[in-house]
């Protein structure tokens, strides 16, 4: 459950760019086994595009290349950073890729789209939006500062994840590195978007 639990920025924009649920989307790690049935099909449809994205990421070599960066004491948790890392590499950039919108309006936009449905939606999930949407997550994953204070809140409160607590000296010293996996790695997910907008399919592979 916690190796997917960071980059909601990213699915959320993935997501609207693909013309997909954000509630599906968003609410994925929340959700285990077959979707269908259980939820309404366009929510489970952006369970599974979620999932997709996920696994294709996985197998990106950019965040191959990513982990590799990172030294052996912290590289166990380093996929679960790099979600972040990602989220705060989108924030930053987010005119380069949104000339027409900006986060905040996004953002509010995305929050006015699922919040209706959270009454039905499972309790970890409605306590995430609560915070998410209340301390403006989605913009401030742009502040350095926030994503190092994102990651030491995990770190404390998962013991498994302890490793994170120590792992934002790593992100720093290799900041550049990381932003230009970003550029490879980001825009061959909006092209999994973009394809799955256009022909309702969802891609084995990059396109």
């Amino acid at each position: 459950m916690y190796t997917r639990i960071m980059n909601f920025l990213a699915h959320l924009h993935l997501a609207a760019t693909a013309g997909s649920s954000l509630l599906g989307n968003l609410m994925a790690d929340y959700v285990r086994g077959n979707p269908d049935g259980r939820y309404p099909p366009a929510v489970a449809a952006g369970i599974r595009l979620h999932r997709r994205i996920d696994g294709l990421t996985d197998t990106h070599p950019a965040v191959r290349n990513a982990k590799a960066l990172f030294g052996a004491d912290v590289r166990r948790v380093s996929p679960i950073a790099l979600d972040v890392v990602w989220d705060h590499f989108l924030a930053r950039h987010w005119t380069r890729l949104e000339p027409d919108m900006s986060l905040s309006r996004f953002a509010r936009m995305a929050e006015a789209a699922i919040t209706p449905a959270l009454p039905a939606s499972p309790e970890p999930f409605r306590h995430l939006n609560r915070a998410l949407w209340r301390e403006r997550w989605l913009e401030r994953y742009a502040e350095p500062l926030f994503l190092e204070q994102v990651l030491c809140r995990m770190a404390e409160r998962r013991p498994r994840l302890s490793a994170l607590g120590h792992i934002y000296p790593e992100i720093a010293r290799h900041y550049p590195a990381l932003e230009s996996r970003f550029w490879e790695l980001y825009p061959d997910m909006l092209r999994l978007a973009r394809h799955t907008a256009a022909t309702g399919q969802l891609p084995e592979v990059f396109l």
